[in-house]
């Protein structure tokens, strides 16, 4: 063997040997990727499981604060309506008193004039011949 055979061997002998050292560089290479994409996959699955759950949590929040506002406007609808029926019912006996006053003034005046109206009518009535005021004031000497 001559000089340029022994450094061929020793090139050749040298890449074997360092093709055989870069396979478990592959495969090494190999097993980060996979460690990558499994912590890629976990980060996702957790990322999903936080958002999820912050989403139901503010739904369930939503929710609870919809049904407070709902059952404080019921509430308040409710006293509302009573307030106002209430008003309504005291308006409307108030009304009805202040009416039925006003139609016994009313009965009373019309009563009152009608009385001097008779009164009027009986005193002319003496005054006439032949009526029955007259012949009652005969009767009574006023005459």
């Amino acid at each position: 063997m001559n000089r340029t055979h022994s450094r061929r061997l020793t090139i050749a002998l040298a890449c074997a040997f360092g093709a055989l050292a870069a396979t478990p560089a592959l495969a090494q290479e190999k097993n980060t990727a996979e460690k990558a994409w499994d912590a890629t996959k976990s980060g996702s699955e957790k990322a999903w499981d936080a958002t999820k759950s912050g989403s139901e949590k503010a739904w369930d929040a939503t929710k609870s604060g919809s049904e407070k506002a709902w059952d404080a406007t019921k509430d308040t609808s409710g006293k509302a309506w009573d307030a106002t029926k209430s008003g309504t019912k005291k308006a409307t006996n108030a009304t009805a008193k202040a009416g039925s006053k006003a139609w016994e003034g009313t009965k009373k005046a019309g009563n009152a004039a009608a009385d001097g109206t008779r009164s009027v009518g009986n005193k002319i009535g003496e005054q006439i011949p032949g009526t029955a005021q007259n012949d009652a004031a005969k009767a009574a000497g006023k005459k």
